[in-house]
């Protein structure tokens, strides 16, 4: 049982008035006859103890001589099934099991080895490695080395002699040591020293390696998270990420994975399975807290949305009660989010905004037109010439080949490009060729003009632009359509939302720094408008204007300050409350304000994940965000997106496009994270 400060932190207890032949009764009535009773299964299964199912499976074979969990192998099925037989396991049984299943047959489940090898101390590695002896008559260490390779397998063996310090006392001299030791294996090194990492990270006590961590990143200028990723690859670099992420919190891992087996397009239901079964005797409670505080969401409310039928009931009894309940956010994810909020200010001060276009060297518009005219002239179109010459010049650059093309042949080069391409390809080529402020006033009006709205697009645009850009947009728009953006806007938009557009292209964002005391006033005008403040104001209507006035028009590092003092104020974080509070398209635009305060790469980032995420890919959202975002924050937006969705933005644009728009796409990323 673990505890904190000497309570217990798991979701499941020992039930009161425990008797293993009334439950061993109860489960034999509810599997007896046509079909099965599956709510009184889930319902007493998941509310004992480990240790009392144990108790019921030798009560119900000596009333009935039969075997418990063949009965319920037999009775149940899919994920219930694998759920409820796992929780009638020992817990080093289970945890067996789970290995046994990862190695065997074709390939192998490295996710589910480095998560319980990562994770388990030295008590729990010992039984699971008797446990594997006891159910599979064969020995473990021996199974895994045959199973995998290289300095993975090093580095699993090592973890599978359960030998880790426990010792709390630390050495400072020792800690040095170390952190000099893993620096000079890694960033100082050609090539890195393997065997040292795995040393050190393998057989030092956590809290010394806590300790360790904290001095490396003084040394190094960097965290050791940082430095494992630049300088090991693999399964071996999943590992040893994961070996640091339980050193520094057990329940930290548990909830980004918890998170990832969820989000997105389906469930990775053996991971939620193992996770919930073996963490909720231990520390589930510490779990759902971290969950809360991360993701702003209750571990509970995530399984009730992404799981149905006896499979999430069961899983919800596990969870043990929802953190979103009372609409409060743990102190702890007050605290987060504040830190969050100075971290974004912080990061906002001091990274370089990059594009990943920049420009050609060498560069001779004359050229490059007749090139071009050459590669569309005649019989066919040479598209990788196309591709090759304008995916790798600035936006200035190709308005010289422009003139240039103009100039030599008498020809509009955009005419000649839209009659010799066609498809995916021509709209991103095209998009390459207009000026920033062209292009965005054609997808704004692509966005209001024909059947229905695309308010995503409008949303996205008008919500991530500074207002230079929102200016040079306005003269656009007016010069391409000879009609006002805001007229547009409004004939196409209405209330609050429209209010909210008309605003932000306005282009009356302050860009001046944070005023402290305005911030304060702000806190307390947003906490009134979202009605978790104690003043509401008399006049809604006014506070309401105030709201949009201060969202799209305060400056960004003001903002920061805002609502930063929004949570002191009422221990809520914005976004949270505006998603709880707000709907539909005025609940997406201020969400996206906030985002962008925030973090702009990573809002990006987001909207390309959900453009390639699940069936079908949204081409044109990535063509827009691609083009927009190239000589600005591309490279930004993709380490981003490498952080968050542990692939890089061009592995996923290889995967999920092709032809000669997956050529265009790739050369405009830059490469591969």
């Amino acid at each position: 049982m673990a505890s904190k400060g000497g309570r217990y932190r798991g979701s499941v207890k020992d039930y009161p008035n425990f008797d293993a032949s009334k439950d061993a009764e109860a489960l034999y009535q509810a599997m007896k006859g046509w079909g099965s009773d599956k709510e009184t299964i889930l319902d007493l299964v998941t509310t004992r103890s480990n240790q009392q199912r144990m108790q019921v499976i030798q009560a119900y074979k000596s009333l009935y001589g039969k075997d418990l969990i063949g009965d319920l192998k037999y009775e149940l099925t899919g994920k219930f099934e694998r759920l409820i037989v796992g929780l009638m396991r020992p817990p080093a049984y289970f945890d067996a099991k789970e290995i046994k299943d990862a190695i065997d047959g074709v390939g192998t489940d490295e996710k589910c080895l480095i998560e319980i090898l990562a994770s388990r101390d030295n008590q729990q590695i010992h039984a699971l490695v008797a446990a594997y002896k006891d159910a599979y008559g064969r020995d473990l260490e021996t199974d895994v080395i045959k199973d995998t390779s290289g300095h993975f397998k090093k580095m699993l063996v090592v973890l599978l002699q359960g030998t880790r310090e426990e010792d709390d006392i630390v050495s400072e001299e020792l800690v040095a040591q170390d952190a000099q030791e893993l620096f000079e294996a890694g960033e100082v090194k050609w090539g890195t020293d393997e065997a040292q990492f795995i040393y050190i990270l393998g057989s030092r006590s956590k809290t010394h390696l806590q300790l360790v961590f904290d001095e490396y990143e003084k040394i190094a200028g960097k965290t050791i998270e940082e430095s494992i990723k630049g300088e090991l690859s693999g399964d071996f670099e999943k590992l040893m990420l994961a070996v640091v992420k339980c050193i520094r919190s057990i329940r930290d891992y548990f909830a980004v994975r918890l998170n990832k087996a969820m989000k997105g397009l389906g469930t990775a239901d053996n991971t939620l399975i193992r996770i919930m079964v073996s963490r909720s005797e231990i520390d589930m409670m510490d779990i759902r807290e971290s969950f809360r505080t991360q993701f702003e969401k209750s571990l509970y409310s995530m399984i009730k949305n992404d799981t149905s039928g006896d499979y999430k009931l069961a899983l919800l009894n596990l969870c043990g009660g929802d953190d979103d309940a009372a609409g409060e956010f743990f102190p702890e994810a007050a605290q987060a989010a504040m830190q969050k909020w100075e971290l974004s200010a912080t990061t906002a001060a001091r990274i370089e905004l990059k594009g990943t276009i920049q420009p050609a060297a060498d560069f001779n518009a004359d050229n490059d037109g007749k090139a071009l005219r050459k590669a569309m002239k005649g019989f066919g179109t040479d598209e990788d010439t196309i591709i090759d010459i304008l995916t790798k010049r600035t936006n200035n650059q190709r308005q010289e080949i422009r003139k240039a093309f103009k100039s030599h042949f008498g020809r509009d080069l955009m005419a000649d490009l839209k009659s010799e391409l066609g498809g995916t390809l021509a709209r991103l080529i095209l998009g390459l060729m207009m000026t920033p402020a062209q292009f965005d006033a054609k997808q704004i009006n692509k966005a209001i003009v024909g059947a229905g709205t695309d308010e995503k697009v409008l949303i996205e645009i008008l919500a991530t632009r500074n207002n230079q850009e929102i200016q040079t947009i306005n003269e656009a728009y007016q010069e391409a359509y000879n009609k006002s953006l805001e007229d547009a806007i409004s004939s196409d938009t209405s209330g609050h939302f429209k209010r909210i557009l008309v605003s932000l292209a306005s282009a009356n964002r302050d860009e001046s720094g944070e005023d402290l005391e305005k911030a304060v006033e702000d806190a307390k005008v947003i906490a009134s408008v979202l009605e978790i403040s104690d003043s509401v104001s008399d006049d809604s209507t006014s506070s309401e204007t105030r709201f949009m006035t201060i969202l799209c028009t305060r400056s960004y590092p003001h903002l920061r300050r805002v609502f930063q003092e929004f949570i002191k104020q009422t221990n809520h974080d914005v976004e949270h409350t505006i998603k709880k509070e707000m709907s539909g398209d005025v609940k997406d635009a201020f969400v996206a304000i906030v985002r962008s305060v925030k973090n702009k790469p990573a809002f990006f980032a987001e909207r390309l994940y959900k453009a390639m995420k699940g069936v079908g890919t949204d081409e044109r959202a990535l063509t827009r965000i691609l083009v927009s975002r190239s000589e600005i924050d591309l490279y930004n937006i993709r380490k981003e997106f490498k952080n968050e969705y542990e692939k890089s933005l061009h592995h996923c644009l290889e995967s999920e496009t092709s032809g000669d728009f997956r050529k265009a796409l790739l050369a405009i990323c830059g490469g591969d994270d």
